[in-house]
């Protein structure tokens, strides 16, 4: 045998073993079976050894056999301990499983199996199961909403709660709550980490008591544990790392581990006991939002910890991320292999495609010494955030020259211009055809538009790279058409999000009651001027959007956010709208770019909280 501690029954094999052991070299630990523990150790036992057992069943009539030898050892139980009660217990021959008992009244249930398989969580109520996150498997968000779903009381515990988290949850904790399910919930205030309006949220719910522990200087809570009670006594529970917010409950990595009655009963037990402890206890406080509103506000603002914002002014790191070499890769094939060299590149926003061009451009310049560039795009921020981002790769602070603005290059060797500049003095400075040998183009998706065409049917580089993180047109234009009619290399946004390259998101669609049915249609889009006069003729859909903002968002005097308008005329109106509301906002069009710095300070300052545009106008 193995040294070391042991906690297992003294079988005949376990005997044999011990007594194969040299007396002189070995100490042998024995204890005598506890009666108050006897049943739970002797039935673990015969479970491991029966569960062994039937496994030798095999064949067409496995079920059947099996079946047969349990009730036989439950037919033993009966007559050995005289007791009739066990015929109860016996096995019915077909071998079926209860899976629900509903009744035909309930008005909720008018397709039985498909109600069954929205609420039966995915894992079994009779196994336990561990919950890793991120990596591509089941959710603990949506096991967490069936088990809300199939549940008759619920406690949580968490020592910090999320809107992101809650809002997640909320249709179903309100189905929960309206049908009768009890939720009560405990929290704090640590670290100023919960969100008021999530609190808020949830003890607005029906037959729901939130209670909290204000000890911000001292927190000793930091569990986090729900428990799902069923009348038919499948609990279930969840003990793990996951508070409740979006990243916890979706794709962190977070662990938990579920439990059941029907396996760890002993476990389910203490939860229920210890959470009934917290919920007597003087350390949390019943929330009630009427009277204590300003309190736990005050408690939260009071908890945050003001953390210093050390901001990197350095250059990009010299060498691409791996996604970027890998597209930088492709487009050498492109060129080596297929002789292509027009090539479109479709990266989500926020992948650095910028970057990309920059570390394009340094390979071919590297082999063509004077290369001549050309890097275009429609507005000047994106031409100064290239500029910078080109420097950097380069590492050469004095490369590049802007053409926007007013601002005219002096040698036109490395340009960044704006379409407009372009445009005016194509004809007048005298380029060549093949003056510039890789030309880069910005958010390509405009080449179908008019000013775009002249520009690229003139010049003749030796590199045309496109870049767009959108190159599907409604319009019916298609940019691939300039790029030897195929995607050279792509990382679309569901990639870009997998590979946690971006921020995660949600995305909430609001209902649209206007009626546009009578607008006109066409080249693939409503005609702006119809589009515009139906919503500024009332407020009913500025009504929407602001009722939309109450309910999705932690705050409405505290968001920042870009509305995007059909027209000049629509962004006024917005605005108005909203400072009639009493909403921080401005609006921002092509007519009033004198401003467009100014507004853009106001909203990272929060100086204004909602800036509306045209939908022309993309960029702050």
């Amino acid at each position: 045998m193995n040294q070391g501690i042991y906690e297992a029954l003294v079988t005949q094999l376990v005997t044999q073993k011990i007594n194969e052991l040299d007396k002189d070299a070995y100490y042998v630990n024995k204890t005598t079976i506890d009666k108050a523990e006897a049943s739970t150790i002797l039935s673990q036992h015969l479970s491991q050894t029966i569960k062994h057992a039937l496994e030798f069943v095999k064949g067409e009539k496995q079920v059947e056999v099996q079946i047969d030898i349990a009730n036989k050892i439950i037919l033993f139980l009966k007559e050995e301990l005289k007791r009739e009660e066990f015929s109860n217990d016996l096995i019915k021959v077909e071998g079926e499983i209860l899976k629900a008992v509903f009744t035909k009244v309930d008005n909720h249930f008018s397709n039985f199996d498909l109600r069954l398989k929205e609420i039966t969580p995915y894992t079994r109520l009779t196994h336990s199961e561990l919950f890793t996150g991120g990596n591509g498997g089941l959710s603990l968000e949506s096991e967490l909403k069936k088990e809300i779903l199939s549940s008759d009381r619920i406690d949580l515990l968490v020592s910090f709660i999320k809107f992101k988290g809650i809002i997640i949850l909320e249709k179903e904790f309100k189905e929960f709550t309206e049908r009768g399910g009890q939720l009560r919930v405990i929290t704090t205030t640590y670290m100023g980490a919960s969100d008021y309006k999530a609190i808020q949220l949830l003890s607005k719910l029906e037959n729901t008591q939130v209670k909290i522990s204000y000890n911000t200087g001292n927190e000793r809570l930091h569990a986090k544990a729900y428990l799902f009670y069923r009348n038919t006594g499948f609990h279930t529970g969840y003990i793990g790392s996951s508070n409740f917010s979006r990243s916890a409950l979706t794709d962190g990595l977070e662990w938990n581990i579920k439990i059941t009655t029907k396996e760890v009963s002993h476990i389910i037990d203490k939860f229920q006991k210890t959470f009934d402890s917290y919920w007597q206890s003087d350390d949390f406080e019943i929330f009630d939002d009427v009277i204590h509103k300003e309190k736990l506000i005050s408690a939260l603002n009071q908890g945050k910890i003001s953390k210093s914002a050390d901001l990197n002014f350095s250059f990009f790191d010299i060498k691409p991320y791996p996604f970027q070499s890998e597209i930088l890769e492709k487009l050498e094939v492109e060129r080596t292999i297929h002789n292509r060299y027009r090539n479109l590149i479709v990266a989500a926003t926020g992948t650095g495609k910028t970057v990309i061009s920059a570390f394009d451009y340094k390979r071919f310049k590297s082999e063509n010494k004077s290369a001549k560039l050309l890097f275009l795009a429609h507005r000047k921020e994106i031409l100064e955030q290239s500029l910078a981002a080109f420097r950097g790769i380069l590492r050469d602070n004095n490369f590049g020259e802007l053409w926007v603005d007013g601002k005219v290059p002096d040698t036109y060797e490395f340009v960044f211009a704006s379409v407009q500049s372009l445009n005016n003095k194509i004809n007048s400075i005298n380029l060549s055809c093949e003056y510039f040998d890789y030309i880069v183009i910005d958010e390509c998706h405009h080449l179908t538009a008019s000013s775009y065409r002249g520009i690229i049917n003139y010049f003749k580089p030796k590199v045309l790279l496109g870049l767009t993180a959108t190159p599907e047109r409604m319009d019916g234009g298609d940019i691939q058409e300039d790029f030897h009619n195929r995607i050279a290399a792509e990382i679309r946004l569901p990639e870009a999000l997998n590979r946690k390259l971006l921020c995660p998101f949600q995305y909430f669609g609001i209902t649209d009651s206007i009626d546009l049915s009578s607008v006109a249609w066409e080249k693939g889009r409503y005609v702006i001027s119809e589009l515009s006069n139906i919503y500024t003729a009332n407020n009913r859909r500025v009504g929407e959007i602001v009722m939309a903002l109450n309910k999705y968002t932690k705050d409405i005097n505290h968001v920042r956010a870009i509305g995007f308008c059909v027209s000049i005329e629509h962004a006024k109106f917005m605005a108005e709208k909203f400072l009639m509301a009493g909403l921080k906002a401005d609006f921002l069009t092509s007519a009033s770019n004198q401003n467009r710095d100014t507004v853009k300070q106001q909203l990272l300052n929060k100086e204004i909280n909602y800036s509306e545009c045209p939908q022309s106008i993309i960029t702050l």
